[in-house]
C-alpha cells in the first residue's frame, strides 16, 4: 500500500520492510498545457508561446557528512553510474510527455558504502536561465519509491506548492538513521541554474 507525503514529512524506509535493499526511485512532471491561440504563429504551432521543451534533469547527490568529498558521487545525465555500483541512473527524458515516470533510478541500499550517510534528490532545468524556463512551467511533479522484488509502491510525494520562478527542486532525501534507511520530503524550489551551482552547496 502506498503511503502518501506530505512536504516536509519523513517516513522510515528498511524499519518494518524486512529484507528491503533494492529499490526504483521515480520522478515525473508534465509541462503546463499551453493555451492555444496567440495569432497565426501560435495557432500553426499550438501554443501561445512556442518554445523549445522544458528538460528536466534528475539528479543524485551522495553525501558524506552533508559533504560531496568527490565527482563521482554526483549521479546524473552525464555520469549515471555511481563508482560503487549501488545507483544506476536510467537515463535523460527530454520532454516529460507521457504518463508515469520521466526518470527513473536504481538504487541498492545494501551497496551504498558505509561513508555515505545521506541521497539528496534534485531535479534542475537543463539550460533554464538562457531558455527562460522555470517550474512555474511544469504540473504534477512528484517522486515515488519502489520496493523492486515486488513492484509495490511504498512512497510517493507530490510536489504541490507553486514554484514560478525557482529553476531547481530539491525533491526528497534518503538518509541513514542508525542501521536504517529513513525517506524525508523536501520539496524545495530554489534559484540554482544548475546542477553544478547546487553541487557548490555541499
Amino acid at each position: 500500500m502506498t503511503i502518501s507525503l506530505q512536504k516536509g514529512q519523513r517516513i522510515d524506509l528498511t524499519k518494518g520492510n524486512a529484507g528491503l535493499s533494492k529499490i526504483m526511485v521515480g520522478l515525473g512532471w508534465d509541462p503546463v498545457q499551453q493555451k492555444k491561440g496567440g495569432g497565426l504563429l501560435g495557432g500553426l504551432f499550438g501554443g501561445g508561446g512556442g518554445g523549445a521543451d522544458v528538460d528536466c534533469d534528475a539528479s543524485i547527490l551522495m553525501l558524506e557528512d552533508e559533504k560531496l568529498t568527490s565527482k563521482k558521487d554526483l549521479i546524473y545525465f552525464g555520469n549515471l553510474k555511481s563508482a560503487c555500483g549501488s545507483i544506476n541512473h536510467t537515463g535523460d527524458n527530454l520532454t516529460g510527455a507521457g504518463d508515469g515516470d520521466d526518470e527513473q533510478i536504481m538504487v541498492d541500499l545494501g551497496k551504498i558504502p558505509q561513508r555515505i550517510t545521506k541521497l539528496v534528490f534534485v531535479v534542475n532545468i537543463y539550460d533554464a536561465v538562457k531558455r527562460k524556463q522555470d517550474f512555474g512551467m511544469i504540473e504534477n511533479a512528484f517522486i515515488r519509491v519502489v520496493n523492486q522484488s515486488n513492484q509495490e509502491e511504498l512512497i510517493k510525494f507530490n510536489l504541490t506548492d507553486n514554484y514560478s520562478g525557482k529553476t531547481s527542486l530539491f525533491v526528497a532525501e534518503i538518509y541513514r538513521h542508525g542501521s536504517e534507511w529513513k525517506f524525508a520530503a523536501i520539496g524545495n524550489g530554489t534559484n540554482d541554474a544548475g546542477l553544478s551551482d547546487i553541487a557548490k552547496k555541499y
